[in-house]
């Protein structure tokens, strides 16, 4: 089976998606390319898409919403909508893709390789199956528009959601949403933060800023900093967002009890390590942090889809939340300190984790295609 992967820079949880698909898909003994979508028309036109967006949603949050709100009113499967005629702009471009790489299947966990294979279709242009993987906790505006073979939500909890949007029942796959196969690998808390460097009897604060940023991360850990009084570590990990690194490493020179990351590939080990994980509700981190099983705090959602995140997680008892920094710091020390309080979250994520998903989908993939080819 060959499985052609298309994602979209617009947040790093896509792509995150796409390479723990990429992962189990050849694990499993065939083959997957990952590619984004936007970069089949060039680097300039990825760059261009995945920074506007970011940029909007990262510093103008308020618009952000507006502008999905507004998508939400005008999204409907009667009708095509302005993003599914830009992304059509995109098929003559995948169609030289697959003209040159032998395809069988097409996964997407991003909405708008979704929309260029649907114009494809309605055009005759494409025969090949093709699968989306939803990565947020909400039927997102625009789905309905779509017409894939199969729909991966992240629970079962949203079928009535997606069904309601136009979605047919059949073609919906509550398999979760996939992660690395390493988050769901038992690991000892003490081993991790001895590999780590960390101490290994003191509790462990794990702040995450997240692709499109923390919000008021700098107020933030200076509150927890100032909280923590007793030996306990503080990392935050800030990514590919050098300045953020730069300022906070600053800020905490003098606090050896603080450590300020950039870009690692050591997150999986990271929550391992930790007692608690400081993070805004998008879809991929929270349900990493959910599938590791450790105590989640939500913060301040990016308004549209990670305001739907925030419900289902806090909903369910599987994350806490507040819009105010001295009470995610509260909430935090609470769940370390209180062992009941804690163990009740670490029960419930237990109960909605799906860790096995990329696998779920590995297997409807190859039903889809009927052959395996090694």
């Amino acid at each position: 089976m060959k499985v052609l992967i298309l994602s979209c820079n617009t947040g790093e949880g896509h792509n995150a998606a796409g390479r723990a698909m990429k992962e189990r898909i050849e694990l499993e003994g065939h083959e997957a390319c990952l590619v984004d979508i936007m970069m089949l028309a060039g680097k300039r036109t990825s760059r261009i898409v995945g920074g506007v967006y970011i940029k909007i949603a990262r510093d103008f949050p308020r618009f952000f919403g507006f502008i999905y709100r507004l998508g939400g009113l005008i999204s409907s499967s009667r009708h095509k909508s302005p993003v599914y005629y830009a992304n059509a702009l995109m098929a003559k471009h995948l169609q030289k893709y697959l003209e040159e790489h032998e395809t069988d299947v097409i996964l997407m966990p991003h909405l708008y390789p979704a929309e260029t294979v649907t114009y494809m279709k309605n055009k005759g242009m494409l025969s090949v199956r093709t699968v989306a993987v939803a990565t947020d906790y909400t039927c997102i505006p625009f789905w309905e528009e779509t017409q894939c073979d199969g729909y991966i939500l992240p629970h079962e909890d949203l079928i009535a959601e997606y069904e309601e949007r136009g979605i047919d029942r059949d073609k919906l796959y509550p398999y979760g949403i996939p992660v690395r196969m390493v988050f769901s690998q038992q690991t000892d808390k003490r081993s991790a933060k001895e590999k780590l460097k960390l101490p290994p009897d003191s509790p462990m604060y794990l702040v995450m800023s997240g692709s499109m940023g923390f919000g008021k991360i700098h107020l933030f850990a200076y509150e927890l900093a100032r909280k923590c009084k007793n030996g306990e570590s503080i990392v935050i990990i800030c990514g590919n967002n050098d300045k953020m690194k730069h300022t906070l490493r600053r800020t905490f020179r003098g606090n050896k009890n603080v450590h300020v990351v950039g870009f690692t590939d050591h997150v999986p080990e990271y929550m391992a390590a930790c007692d608690v994980v400081y993070t805004k509700p998008g879809g991929l981190t929270s349900t990493e942090a959910l599938v590791r099983n450790v105590p989640i705090v939500h913060t301040v959602p990016i308004p549209g889809c990670e305001t739907r995140n925030l419900e289902f997680f806090t909903s369910r008892g599987i994350s806490v939340a507040s819009e105010k920094i001295h009470t995610q710091v509260a909430q935090g020390r609470m769940l370390v300190e209180n062992e009941q309080i804690r163990d009740g979250m670490l029960s419930a994520q237990r109960r909605i984790a799906k860790p096995d998903a990329a696998g779920d989908i590995v297997r409807l993939l190859l039903e889809l295609c009927g052959e395996v080819r090694k």
